[in-house]
């Protein structure tokens, strides 16, 4: 697992302002705040390229558990060690196992959703717009099994207490950035808050990180997840 530059493995730096760049991969040309110590730049499409392919994981999926669901899907090819794609696995992970539970949606249709929607919340969220990108994909979840628009009354609540309950997880446990920790936090928080709000029963189970040694900016024992 790649888990700094996905070209070179070099450390990644945030700029304080946006800087034209190129990316390496597809040579799309486009302002952004995040390269490696080397200049490389990839954008958020290549850094999830391939993430199309959950929908055949999920589809066959039974397990009614959003993090054991996460975590396969964290061993895919397409996941790094950080990136954009937690903004719509959290989501997926959600809804699978949601419908799973006897969620009444249509999984193919939601989980096209959540990956239009989830790919519009680029890299650095976290840091750059103060809204961790992994706790914004549990309120697009919920925006989604309700329906949400920008007129619902009940569902507009409720997406947005969803995120704010993930937020406030997430920000209890502080940074550096960590995508695990935060996709972890962000989900344990949507099955407390699904549980309450719509009666379904998704599973859930304690949380052992094994991504800790690939995590430079690994918090350790303040961690809930540190082994």
């Amino acid at each position: 697992m790649i888990n700094e530059c996905l070209i070179c493995n070099s450390k990644v730096e945030y700029l304080s302002e946006d800087e034209s760049m190129k990316c390496f991969i597809c040579n799309k040309k486009e302002m952004a705040k995040i390269r490696c110590v080397n200049g490389h730049y990839v954008c958020n499409d290549c850094h999830m390229d391939g993430i199309s392919t959950i929908y055949k994981t999920l589809l066959n999926e039974s397990s009614k558990n959003p993090i054991k669901i996460l975590e396969k899907l964290m061993k895919e090819s397409f996941c790094h060690m950080h990136g954009p794609e937690h903004h719509i696995l959290v989501g997926a992970s959600l809804l699978t196992a949601y419908k799973n539970a006897g969620g009444d949606i249509d999984l193919e249709e939601s989980l096209k959703e959540m990956i239009n929607r989830g790919k519009k919340v680029p890299g650095g969220f976290c840091g750059y717009y103060g809204a961790c990108g992994a706790a914004i994909s549990t309120g697009i979840f919920v925006s989604i099994i309700t329906d949400s628009t920008p007129l619902a009354t009940k569902a507009f609540s409720q997406c947005n207490m969803m995120t704010s309950n993930a937020l406030k997880e997430v920000a209890a446990n502080g940074g550096p950035r960590c995508c695990k920790r935060d996709s972890f936090l962000s989900i344990n928080a949507a099955i407390d808050f699904v549980s309450l709000e719509f009666n379904i029963q998704m599973e859930k189970s304690d949380v052992k990180c094994s991504y800790s040694s690939l995590n430079k900016q690994c918090i350790k024992d303040k961690c809930p997840f540190y082994k």
